[in-house]
């Protein structure tokens, strides 16, 4: 048994507690046993679990795991705590606001011999499953995907990071890619906000993201891909709930990395994922920071 300790308690960090003290029935997860949470507020017992210190999960022997579900510019730095304590870690992407950094976590969990896994739970919903299945073996023209969604809260970094996985869509379902432009437009008076970017597949095919923020937005993502045969596929496809939730889906994914059951094959393609779409975001961000 592996002992784990979420940090932040938000909506993500309750949700990651819930699964952690009801793992799904023979998975990887009963694997893990929950010691107790960390905040920044002095709280009473969350799902009977009890508060403790940070220095308390970082020097706890019993604790083997650390469940990071904190705001974006906090990732680094709990990470590298955590690492350096000689833990295994799982955060909500982007696990660091810069590329650059999350080459150094991830060397420096290489180095302490631990999992450091990013979540990418959008990668794992019904619609999106379904969206790259009627996708495959199809050649992409052009295409756009437009986000929309309330103000970011603070803490959550460049559009380009705080808006992670609908980039790690479009890479993939299309492989890696390349920035040629970005914008950013802003109103910060109304918590407004922009971005556009411009991004090209290997085999030269434009693709159009649009990030977009402000009071009112419904949160929502719109699909415009054109294909080789001429079909536009504008919608996201229907399909059924799934029986396990996206969390606890991932919860299964990191528990099998910490028992060894991912081939390092799969492991190694997923690290290169991230990173790319992290570099993605770095650029995104010097090019729009440049163009203002």
């Amino acid at each position: 048994m592996l002992g784990a300790v979420v940090v932040g308690i938000g909506r993500a960090g309750q949700a990651r507690m819930r699964d952690l003290l009801a793992p799904l029935p023979s998975s990887p997860a009963e694997k893990l046993v929950l010691k107790g949470f960390v905040s920044r507020r002095t709280l009473d017992e969350q799902q009977a679990v009890k508060q403790i210190s940070l220095e308390d999960a970082l020097n706890r022997q019993d604790i083997q795991v650390a469940v990071v579900c904190t705001e974006n510019a906090s990732h680094e730095d709990l990470i590298r705590k955590f690492l350096e304590a000689g833990k295994h870690v799982c955060v909500e992407y982007p696990m660091a606001l810069s590329h650059t950094v999350a080459k150094e976590l991830w060397e420096l969990a290489e180095k302490k011999g631990k999992v450091l896994h990013e979540e990418h739970i959008e990668l794992l919903t019904a619609d999106y499953k379904q969206l790259k299945k009627d996708l495959a073996g199809k050649s992409l023209q052009e295409g756009t995907l437009h986000f929309t969604g309330g103000p970011a809260p603070e803490g959550f970094g460049f559009p380009s990071f705080s808006g992670l996985s609908r980039l790690t869509w479009l890479v993939d379902l299309f492989g890696e890619l390349a920035v040629t432009g970005a914008s950013l437009t802003e109103d910060r008076e109304n918590a407004y906000s922009k971005l556009t970017v411009q991004l090209l597949t290997c085999d030269q095919r434009p693709l159009t993201w649009l990030e977009e923020r402000g009071p009112g937005l419904r949160r929502a993502k719109s699909i415009s891909f054109r294909l080789d045969s001429g079909a536009v596929v504008d919608a996201l496809p229907a399909a059924p709930r799934e029986p396990v939730g996206l969390f606890m889906q991932d919860l299964g994914l990191f528990a099998q990395k910490l028992l060894g059951q991912v081939p390092a094959a799969q492991l190694q393609a997923e690290r290169r994922r991230v990173l790319h779409c992290l570099e993605l975001a770095q650029r995104v961000q010097e090019l729009a920071e440049a163009s203002a």
